[in-house]
């Protein structure tokens, strides 16, 4: 979920991937909203999310921000909100499993937010539209399973609230499957927010920024 809304892809110009740099409002900055930054530092939290994360593509909006505005809107006592941004995009489930550099890395970055005090109130995971590609690669129902119980026990937070997302495209033709064992897991504290229909950017395949919010042309889904 590191976001590609507002993000003009190179292979729809010919050029760089750049971000139109547009905030909607429900994605704008609060004092009541933090992000942990790749230094392990708490900073104010503002567009794009994941810019000092994901480093090797061009971001844009994701449905992070929105979502912490959400929360505060929704409880204005709720206090500050830590975001901690993990996500790299283009990767495979496999490549989150216990063990794997990404892992190690969620898991440092999970930890370090909690020096200071806080707690993992939940976990907030949108992946998969790189195992939609082959066959092979979408055996994705058990991996993802077992990645979120290694999570749970590694925080030692056996009923963590998980907020995942079904797909709304995918990079290959297997994105039914992958959808199908998203839309099938069955842990407590788990809740799916199915994407099918949200509007994309014009390669096909991301969220555009209206999207990002939940939002499509036709319906409000909140996240």
């Amino acid at each position: 979920m590191a976001g590609r809304g507002g993000v003009v892809d190179e292979t729809i110009t010919g050029a760089a991937a750049t971000w139109d740099g547009i905030v909607p409002p429900q994605c704008k900055p609060s004092r009541s909203i933090l992000r942990l930054s790749a230094n392990l530092t708490w900073v104010l939290a503002h567009e794009p999310l994941h810019a000092d994360i994901d480093v090797k593509k061009t971001v844009g909006v994701g449905p992070g921000m929105a979502f912490a505005n959400a929360v505060l809107a929704k409880d204005a006592t709720f206090g500050v909100i830590g975001l901690v941004p993990c996500a790299v995009g283009g990767t495979k489930i496999r490549e989150w499993g216990k063990g794997t550099f990404l892992y190690k890395q969620l898991m440092r970055r999970a930890r370090s937010s909690l020096q200071d005090g806080g707690t993992i109130q939940a976990l907030l995971w949108y992946q998969g539209e790189s195992d939609t590609v082959t066959k092979e690669d979408t055996e994705y129902k058990r991996k993802l399973e077992r990645f979120f119980m290694d999570f749970r026990d590694d925080l030692q937070s056996p009923l963590l609230p998980i907020i995942q997302v079904a797909l709304a495209s995918g990079s290959g033709p297997f994105i039914k499957i992958v959808r199908e064992a998203q839309l099938g897991i069955d842990l407590l504290n788990l809740r799916t927010v199915d994407a099918k229909g949200l509007s994309l950017e014009p390669d096909g395949l991301h969220l555009t920024t209206r999207a990002q919010q939940g939002v499509s042309q036709n319906n409000d889904i909140g996240y």
